[in-house]
């Protein structure tokens, strides 16, 4: 039993309840120290290629930054020794990225700004010696709407490089339509026309000089669904050049993207299609997937196109399951049969896929 004491002069105090309002307080207290602390920092999770095999496995950089600006971050984030018994894959993320939806972002596109990337390149010396001599690329010709030979050989050999050069995944009559764009000469527009007409997705291979010229073209093929791929910053022959030059055409080209569309998607076209195993190596260590064909002609030369007719029965006449259509658009011919391209590949069962 508690008691009610009494002193002289003073009023009377109730143990029990006494008690209780300490405990209480004591509570209160505990709690408000707990409280936990915020500030203007935020913590920005970038997917990166990952690294597997004797260097360390890599999933993602994180980047603590102020909220107002944008990281650098490294990609991947190991550097393997220089021996040779070096192996390593990067595993390839399909998945286009783009920052949120900001009219005051102040890019061409309206979102907002991705970080930028610094390649760490991977076995810079090649010491295990792969192949640097360049392959000039070839994809043969298949009849009847059979897979041309070449480019099944071609698959065959890029499979341990995460390469494309026919899609032979896909169960149905799936056609992929990419373009390569080094400059303009009034033709990629009515080409987007076409495609947004005709409801069909495509990519588009463009150089950073492209991509400066003709922001407005680029920031169209973004707006409407279709890949902006990178061919590089100054198209040179890859297997021409060290790694640590690859990687630079590579990053210089996605950083600008990142920076002025807010955008970035891991598909490259090698200039000229000219490869080596060693730089097949390297775009894939970067978390890239290099994108070849086994559909196209010689429709590159603006002085030597030879009528739409002759586009649209050559384009047709090579067209099969799971075909990679590499057309350039800088072609009028192209420009002009695209529309019948599109409509005779539909009556034969294709379906137009993106990458």
């Amino acid at each position: 039993m508690f008691k009610i004491f009494k002193f002289e002069g003073c009023v009377e105090i109730d143990m029990k309840k006494f008690l209780s309002i300490l405990l209480i307080l004591s509570f209160v207290i505990t709690m408000t120290a707990c409280v936990e602390r915020t500030d203007n920092t935020k913590t920005t999770v970038v997917p990166t290629a990952e690294v597997t095999g004797s260097a360390k496995t890599t999933t993602a950089a994180q980047v603590t930054t102020p909220a107002t600006t944008q990281p650098t971050v490294t990609t991947p984030a190991t550097t393997i020794a220089t021996t040779a018994k070096i192996e390593f894959t990067s595993a390839f993320n399909p998945e286009v990225v783009t920052g949120r939806s900001n009219p005051a972002a102040g890019t061409y596109t309206g979102y907002e700004s991705l970080p930028q990337v610094q390649f760490t390149v991977l076995d810079p010396e090649n010491s295990r010696k792969l192949a640097t001599v360049a392959t000039g690329y070839g994809f043969g010709l298949g009849k009847n709407g059979a897979q041309p030979s070449q480019s099944l050989r071609n698959q065959e050999h890029f499979d341990k490089y995460g390469a494309l050069a026919i899609d032979l995944k896909s169960t149905d009559k799936v056609l992929h339509l990419t373009f390569d764009c080094g400059y303009e000469n009034g033709y990629t527009g009515k080409i987007l026309d076409t495609l947004k007409a005709k409801n069909v997705p495509a990519a588009f291979f463009c150089t950073l000089p492209f991509i400066k010229q003709q922001p407005e073209l680029t920031t169209r093929m973004i707006k409407e669904g279709h890949i902006v791929g990178n061919h590089s910053n100054t198209h040179p022959v890859f297997p021409n050049i060290s790694r640590e030059e690859m990687a630079k055409e590579v990053q210089t080209c996605d950083n600008y993207l990142r920076t002025k569309f807010g955008y970035t998607a891991p598909y490259f076209r090698f200039p000229t299609g000219s490869y080596s195993d060693n730089s097949l190596d390297l775009v894939q260590s970067l978390g890239f997937q290099s994108v070849f064909w086994s559909v196209a002609y010689a429709d590159w030369d603006p002085a030597k196109q030879k009528g739409t007719q002759y586009a649209l029965d050559t384009v047709t006449s090579r067209l099969h399951p799971g075909a990679v259509i590499l057309l350039h658009a800088v072609s009028k011919d192209n420009t002009a049969a695209l529309g019948d391209i599109i409509d005779w590949a539909r009556t034969q069962g294709y379906v137009f896929s993106a990458l």
